[in-house]
């Protein structure tokens, strides 16, 4: 009996030990779990406990946000005083949707236009140049006196003396009319006489008109030869005068001495060449296309497409000349270089007055032949662009950003660049910008390294290497 008592007394007095350790571990663990599921952001289903707030979420619900100004991101953004925006050049404008014409360039130098620039003062006749009336580089005008010449040319001294022959000749046959026509019906004088002296009279008429034509085409003027008629004197000397057609041919009538061909004293034949004169009114710029660009420059000719042509002037800017137009285009290929060459019409222009020294002048012109330049051919039109300068676009990498003025910051934006140049760049119009904008248009690069300055992201000693 005694057996069974005491075989039970152990488990009587051990379960209040269990329990008591089970309620412990309860007590205990319950904390732990909670502080660590509070840890990791969560909340026990069924516990009615609440997250604490997240400094972060409240942190968010301003991101994007300071000073008052939307849009505004501290990291983004970079102020500038007065001075800083004078020293990096700094220009604000509006953005604007425009039609972005995407060209090629093709090299070019400045020609003159063929058989419409040069004039050659020739001699009319043989003889001695007794006479310079220009010098070389002198500005001189239509119609104006270049050369004396005194003639020896037997042919036009002949000529001159057959014309003051038959307009004395003239002289007696009117006279003689006169007197026969004079005396009157009742006169012994038959009227078949005065028709025969009006006949020699028209005989002779026609003689003098053929004579005198012939003085003309020896190079003497209307003047000239009406001199030789009146004062019946023989022309000893012939003024040579510049070209009277220069205006005409589509020049500016400005005619330069470019070259003097002859010494005073100098014996010339009739046909030398005694001077050469140029007209730089107006000139043309060569362009030489490769092969694959023909299709460009011929479509450019056939619509009447405008060209631009860029020039290095003194101050080392570009200067572009707009609304040009391709005069024609070559026929064929250039065997050496493998070119398509045409020609595009240059308008020219005086620099200043002219210059006078004595009774010369002297102009200088803006464009001069074997000037180099570049044209710009259109190839296709891109209608409701954004389109800014290249200074107005930074560039990192393959991130393009432009600057948006807010308040008095600037906010980087980044854009979607689809064309880029030397001179513009071409934005997408995809709501990043919208018309009225106001933008940094120049300096962009410059306020891009100065964001990263302020940032602390100065060039990574370890970029290009791996580790």
């Amino acid at each position: 009996m005694s057996s069974p008592q005491l075989s039970r007394s152990p488990l009587r007095f051990a379960l209040p030990a269990v329990i008591a350790a089970v309620v412990l571990l309860l007590v205990v663990v319950k904390p732990v779990r909670d502080m660590l599921i509070r840890g990791l952001g969560g909340v026990p289903a069924g516990s009615g406990a609440v997250a604490a707030p997240d400094d972060h979420a409240e942190k968010d619900g301003h991101e994007g946000h300071d000073h008052g100004h939307a849009g505004h991101k501290e990291e983004n953004s970079i102020e500038l005083s007065a001075q800083a925006r004078k020293s990096i050049g700094l220009k604000e404008g509006e953005v604007a949707l425009s039609t972005y014409q995407r060209t090629i360039t093709i090299p070019g130098m400045v020609v003159e236009r063929p058989g419409r620039s040069r004039y050659a003062a020739i001699a009319p006749m043989t003889g001695f140049l007794t006479k310079i009336l220009v010098t070389a580089g002198e500005t001189v005008v239509p119609d104006q006196p270049l050369f004396e010449i005194r003639l020896t040319h037997e042919e036009l001294v002949q000529a001159q003396a057959d014309l003051l022959r038959t307009t004395s000749e003239l002289d007696v046959v009117r006279r003689e009319i006169a007197r026969l026509e004079g005396i009157g019906p009742e006169g012994l004088i038959a009227t078949k006489v005065i028709l025969e002296r009006k006949y020699e009279l028209q005989k002779l008429e026609a003689v003098q008109l053929s004579q005198r034509q012939s003085l003309l085409l020896h190079g003497l003027s209307d003047a000239q030869v009406d001199a030789i008629m009146t004062t019946r004197t023989l022309l000893g000397t012939m003024i040579v005068r510049a070209p009277g057609t220069a205006a005409t041919d589509g020049g500016s009538g400005t005619l330069v001495v470019a070259e003097l061909s002859v010494d005073r004293g100098q014996h010339v034949n009739a046909g030398d060449t005694l001077a050469t004169l140029v007209d730089h009114g107006t000139l043309l710029v060569e362009g030489d296309a490769f092969e694959h660009d023909m299709a460009a420059v011929t479509t450019a000719a056939a619509e009447g497409r405008p060209i631009t042509a860029l020039v290095e002037t003194a101050a080392k800017q570009v200067e572009t000349i707009d609304n040009l137009r391709i005069a024609y285009v070559a026929d064929r290929i250039t065997a050496d270089s493998r070119t398509l060459r045409f020609f595009v019409t240059l308008p020219n222009d005086l620099i200043g007055n002219p210059r006078a020294e004595g009774e010369s002048r002297f102009v200088t012109w803006r464009f001069k032949p074997g000037q180099r330049m570049q044209l710009r051919v259109p190839v296709e039109a891109w209608p409701e662009r954004i389109v800014l300068p290249a200074d107005a676009v930074a560039q990192e990498s393959v991130e393009n950003y432009v600057f948006r003025a807010n308040g008095d910051h600037f906010d980087r934006e980044p854009v979607h660049v689809e064309y880029r140049d030397p001179q513009w760049v071409v934005i997408a119009n995809d709501g990043t910008l919208f018309p009225g904008d106001r933008v940094a248009m120049s300096a962009a690069q410059q306020l891009h390294l100065a964001l990263k300055n302020k940032a602390g992201g100065g060039i990574d000693p370890h970029a290009g290497h791996n580790h």
